[in-house]
């Protein structure tokens, strides 16, 4: 894999004909996929990696973008005191979200980013539901990101002054086209990522460059505007404290410019890193990300702290506003002024095509979490294996909020605020968990200043903007009702990665498997005395009707979290209080055992046998039981999952119940 690899795995179950529509959909469908990472997940062994800064440019694609409407939203959001509120957000970023990201690079070095070290804090279902709020979050941030890009290249398109008039006011139309052609770039095939983004950043870079270092001289060699734009604020504000106090409170309508902190950890594993790391202790990889982590926000900071500058002294306010020249494209309108209508479009072409492309990157980053944690919980729907359906279903849903919004940037700064921030936060407090865990009371306490800052960021944001929490909960309760639906659709499949035996237990099997196929007595495993176990055989010999003499085995399941979907199951064997057990621990008991049983059956030839008793009760409380705690009504859901995963009835191992 190269780049942002979101091609279909090869390897494919569909028969389908593939000239057909839904062959061409569903390719690439692979039973493996659901435990495939993700684009950004560990790139396979040929797969050498890339130079950090090449990959810094991959993120830069979302987070330098920014510049093309960030300036603009701060001037709306701060007015004369832009540069102010800006230092703040510098501050933030500097101080607040790099140690935070450098921390979770740390934790999470194979690209799971805050989400996965949030997964570890809570147990059981409590940690699915809450990846599930987060991911809701993370796809209002990837799909936001992908809509207001393109709605701010629109407008970069609309406001050249070489562009036709019939496309004035066109807008909405503009915008759903860059979101249609990412979708179809997307359903093709995006093999190279990394190349294209190197192009673009270095050409964006440089153009901001050109334009910032000409709007600096102007100030320079016209020094009255420094003094104008310093008298308007301060006779618009009392005090030095005053300037700062409002600068506090309204910067959390410029925390957009922090994006691409999720991004640039989450393609950690496309970093080269040392020849000597290994997935367990990649410190090349670790110390690599730290790199492009301080790198991008340092040339970030400096971008903004200057094009605030910049945009707010050289540009009157009205034209900040909606219908202004400079209202999301501050510093194209500075190129078009100072440098003239030619650098100015070439400008204009570059920033459509990073905002575009950050719509690229976003698109990548949705395509890496669906498959890194929702198949893993068993909560993907099916048409969630392969890429195509996810890719127009996520070109739907931009499609939606492009309309809802009327392809307006201002309007969707809050909701993009809104995932930006509640990812930060979860990263902040997850990285103060973890130094707290390992008795760094200072590192705990300046990572508990930083998550109360997120947290007031957060909660200001929200009250100010509440359409952000709005979109953000849309995609909650999609993504609960979607995952549950799913969990309950696959409940019955067999859901073991892999069985195997202990020397104890293979000996067992072998020894029992002579005297023909294998009796299994299922077996709940609170017996603790010899009389218990003799008792249970008894019965199941009398009512299920065991051939005399043949040796039965004990089969015991203790369910480790019923929450998990999938597990890999190690059985072993004891001989205990008379009787020979076989013991596995999973997070279910009806499906464990079905796995076991063909295991069974492919390790002795022959069709194995299971013995259970009825379970007394209401069928539906048993089935709530099953599929919250494991267990419920065995007998019929073994049989149940033993019959979808082998429809051939002569080698399906059989179900007695006596």
């Amino acid at each position: 894999m190269t780049g942002t690899q979101v091609d279909p795995p090869d390897t494919t179950v569909v028969p389908a004909d593939r000239r057909s529509w839904r062959g061409w959909l569903l390719n690439g469908l692979s039973e493996r996929s659901a435990r495939h990472p993700g684009p950004h997940g560990t790139p396979p062994a040929e797969h050498k990696g890339h130079r950090w800064w090449r990959v810094m440019c991959l993120t830069g694609v979302d987070y330098f973008s920014t510049l093309g409407y960030q300036p603009g939203i701060a001037a709306l959001a701060a007015g004369l005191l832009s540069p102010l509120a800006t230092l703040v957000l510098i501050a933030l970023t500097l101080g607040g979200a790099l140690p935070v990201y450098r921390r979770v690079a740390k934790e999470s070095p194979n690209g799971e980013g805050s989400i996965a070290m949030l997964e570890r804090l809570l147990p059981w279902w409590a940690g699915k539901i809450f990846v599930l709020v987060l991911l809701g979050f993370a796809a209002t941030d990837f799909m936001i990101t992908i809509t207001l890009s393109a709605a701010d290249a629109s407008a970069h398109v609309v406001e050249n002054p070489f562009a036709p008039d019939f496309l004035h006011g066109s807008n909405l139309w503009i915008t759903l086209a860059l979101v249609a052609a990412l979708g179809a770039v997307f359903l093709k095939g995006f093999k190279e990522a990394i190349g294209i983004a190197v192009s673009l950043v270095g050409v964006y870079l440089a153009l901001n460059l050109v334009v910032l270092a000409t709007a600096v001289w102007k100030i320079a060699t016209e020094p009255v505007v420094i003094g104008d734009w310093w008298d308007a604020m301060t006779a618009e504000h009392s005090s030095p404290l005053a300037m700062i106090g409002v600068s506090l409170l309204v910067f959390p309508k410029l925390a957009l410019g922090m994006s691409g902190f999720e991004t640039g950890v989450a393609v950690m594993p496309q970093i080269e890193g040392d020849a000597s790391d290994t997935r367990a202790k990649p410190a090349g990889r670790v110390r690599d990300t730290r790199k492009l982590l301080t790198t991008a926000a340092l040339i970030m900071s400096g971008f903004l702290l200057v094009s605030s500058l910049a945009t707010t002294i050289l540009i009157p306010a009205a034209e900040f506003k909606a219908g202004g020249g400079a209202n999301g494209r501050a510093l194209a309108f500075l190129a078009h002024q100072n440098l003239g209508e030619g650098f100015g479009t070439v400008y204009d072409i570059s920033t459509i095509a990073i905002l575009w492309f950050a719509g690229a990157s976003a698109t990548a980053g949705l395509l890496n979490l669906v498959p890194r944690y929702l198949p893993r919980y068993g909560m993907a729907p099916e048409w969630t294996r392969a890429v195509r359906p996810l890719i127009l279903i996520f070109t739907a849903i931009a499609f939606f909020i492009t309309w809802w919004f009327d392809a307006d940037v201002d309007a969707q700064s809050g909701a993009y605020a809104t995932g930006v921030l509640v990812l930060m936060l979860s990263a902040s407090f997850a990285s103060t968990v973890a130094v707290h865990r390992r008795g760094r009371r200072v590192a705990a306490l300046g990572f508990g200043v930083i998550t109360a800052v997120f947290a007031y960021t957060l909660v200001t944001n929200v009250i100010e903007r509440p359409d952000g929490i709005k979109i953000a909960l849309l995609f909650i309760v999609g993504i609960v009702v979607s995952s549950f639906a799913s969990r309950v659709h696959r409940a019955f499949e067999l859901r073991a990665t892999a069985v195997t035996f202990d020397e104890c237990a293979a000996r067992f099997v072998d020894e029992a498997a002579r005297s023909g196929p294998l009796r299994i007595i299922a077996n709940e495993p609170q017996e603790h005395s010899t009389r218990e176990y003799r008792a249970k055989e008894y019965s199941q010999r009398e009512e299920t009707h065991i051939p005399d003499g043949r040796p039965v085995l004990f089969l015991e399941v203790f369910i480790q979290n019923s929450s998990d979907f999938t597990t890999e199951l190690t059985v072993h064997g004891d001989e205990k209080h008379g009787v020979r057990r076989l013991r596995v621990e999973g997070a279910v008991v009806p499906n464990t055992i079905a796995a076991v049983m063909m295991e069974l059956r492919d390790r002795t030839g022959e069709v194995p046998h299971a013995y259970f008793n009825w379970t007394e009760g209401h069928p539906l409380s048993h089935l709530l039981r099953f599929l919250v705690f494991g267990d419920g009504e065995v007998a019929p859901v073994t049989r149940e999952v033993l019959r979808r995963a082998e429809p051939d009835l002569s080698l399906r191992p059989r179900v007695h119940v006596g």
